[in-house]
């Protein structure tokens, strides 16, 4: 199975548990205190609906679509803007997984796999642009 059609039924079932995107933001937030400080002034109602997009779009472009919308992301989080570090982004990965983890009842080891492979090749775009 392509990995983009298991990261999809993954993130499928992820999003049918309530707490998804919650505990998810919970175990970033935990994970260092600069994440903590970029999100003190967020509204995280608001932001977890980036996220939602924010995923999507991350599988869409692993999926062959344009890195448009990635790119413009990679310059709002750049240096001169947001500043999110490039490391940073390996803690985001991490706590995600942790969360996909705990919320897709039918995970496989394949699935991880697939999900690192899809999410590292669009957080790259985004890294390249700080």
């Amino acid at each position: 199975m392509k990995e983009t059609n298991r990261v999809m039924q993954s993130y499928g079932r992820c999003c049918a548990s309530p707490s998804f995107f919650d505990d998810f933001y919970a175990a970033f937030l935990a994970s260092s205190p600069a994440v903590r400080e970029k999100f003190a002034r967020t509204d995280m109602t608001a932001q977890k609906h980036l996220l939602r997009a924010g995923i999507l779009n991350l599988v869409l472009f692993a999926r062959g679509m344009p890195d448009t919308k990635l790119r413009a992301l990679g310059k709002s989080h750049s240096r001169e803007h947001l500043d999110i570090r490039p490391e940073l982004y390996d803690l985001w990965i991490a706590a995600l997984l942790k969360t996909i983890d705990d919320h897709d009842p039918e995970l496989q080891q394949e699935d991880l796999q697939a999900w690192r492979q899809v999410l590292n090749k669009g957080i790259d775009v985004i890294k390249s642009h700080y």
